[in-house]
């Protein structure tokens, strides 16, 4: 029974259906890569050829991503690798992809796709054709010149015998069907897994990077608790204490010094406005009210308007991102125009959100006099931020040339 219920799994069809498109992927790749890499090469001397390039392997990155999206017809469900990292100068931007290890592979898929889809294609096809055209002789017999098929010269098959055989032939090849085509999904698996996979190499790399940030954001978090204790302790509890001292003054002299025990109630009227205030400034530092109630989009307008240097807000977003990203954002771009205000001598900044193949991108730039150290303290602390979420974050600063904050974080929901 197992294997009459393989003939009718939804596996089975799903990986036929795989193994049938193997082959104009194959072709189609193949073309797009060879060709593009010929071109390339050859026109090279030109430097024609760099552009040319370029394209050619982001255009194998962007097919790998669709192939990645049909491997899940297969069970798989492999993460692409990072983004080309934009940050820099035009040039830089055009040169980075030919060092992409991720694109080269992708090019080798494409590649070696063209001979894998030929023999996937080709005994899906057959097999299938075969086991199903035996299966059903008898049904379709009649209809052919001289009863039935035929098979070596002029020998015809149409005697009740010769249908009864080749539908029991039929029905054996068609039980083995399944498997077979498990067979060669097993073979697909194998060559998305080589090629469009994270490499392992990769992997290692960024759980050391995940390990050391991990650490230097635990390193934060504390220093940050010590500040918010230093923060209650001097600020808000010391006015709390004073206010509770004015009132119990003010009590005692209510009866015997009117006009004193209302000098001191003012005052600690006063006083319970500045720690309310105080006890605000805090909870907007640890959590702001604006990005629960109504989001990113707000929370950074929010931002811009109180920022001393004038900032100009592009883009939304359509919708909200999970709250661990939707916060790290926030706070990412909250420090970056701190910085801003501080250190940038900018008399303009820009915020841009956008919100692309799942991943939320955030641009932080200014006019100002540029020089950042990405390795510093306050700029290492923003990439820890993004790092624990498992985004990107880089930094271009060159000396008198404005500062830019580039930040991807992963939104997929």
């Amino acid at each position: 029974m197992g294997m009459f219920r393989a003939v009718f799994a939804k596996r089975t069809w799903l990986e036929t259906a795989y193994l049938l498109v193997d082959l104009p992927v194959g072709i189609v790749g193949f073309t797009v890569v060879v060709t593009g890499l010929s071109l390339g090469l050859g026109m090279l001397i030109t430097l024609i050829g760099i552009p040319i390039l370029t394209l050619t392997l982001l255009a194998c990155r962007a097919g790998a991503r669709g192939e990645l999206y049909r491997a899940r017809m297969l069970g798989l469900q492999l993460q692409p690798p990072p983004p080309v990292d934009t940050s820099g100068s035009f040039l830089r931007k055009l040169v980075r992809p030919l060092g992409d290890a991720a694109g080269w592979r992708a090019a080798a898929y494409f590649v070696l796709m063209l001979p894998v889809g030929i023999v996937t294609f080709t005994i899906a096809v057959t097999w299938w054709a075969t086991a199903l055209g035996m299966l059903t002789l008898p049904a379709w017999a009649w209809s052919v010149p001289h009863g039935g098929p035929q098979f070596g010269g002029h020998y015809y098959w149409h005697k009740p015998w010769q249908l009864a055989l080749s539908s029991l032939a039929g029905l054996v090849l068609t039980l083995i069907a399944p498997w077979v085509i498990r067979g060669l999904a097993t073979l697909d698996r194998g060559v998305v897994r080589a090629f469009l996979g994270t490499s392992r190499r990769t992997l290692e790399r960024r759980a050391a990077e995940l390990e050391e940030s991990r650490s230097r954001t635990v390193d934060a978090t504390i220093e940050e608790r010590r500040r918010l204790e230093r923060d209650l302790h001097d600020g808000a509890q010391q006015r709390l204490v004073s206010l509770g001292m004015d009132l119990g003054i003010a009590l005692e002299k209510l009866e015997s010094d009117p006009e004193h025990a209302k000098a001191l109630l003012r005052d600690a009227h006063g006083d319970a406005q500045l720690a309310l205030r105080e006890l605000r400034d805090l909870a907007r530092g640890i959590h702001p009210a604006v990005l629960t109630d109504r989001g990113l989009d707000a929370a950074v307008s929010g931002l811009a308007a109180r920022s001393p240097v004038p900032v100009r807000v592009r883009g939304s977003l359509s919708k909200r991102p999970p709250a661990s990203v939707e916060a790290t954002a926030y706070f990412i771009v909250s420090e970056a125009l701190v910085n801003v205000a501080k250190h940038a001598n900018a008399t303009a900044a820009e915020v841009s959100l956008d919100e692309t193949d799942g991943r939320l991108h955030v641009e932080i730039s200014d006019n100002g006099s540029g020089g950042a150290d990405p390795d510093g303290a306050g700029l290492r602390g923003l990439a820890d931020r993004a790092a624990a979420v498992d985004g990107s974050f880089s930094v271009v600063s060159p000396p008198g040339g404005g500062t830019r904050i580039v930040t991807e974080l992963p939104c997929a929901s």
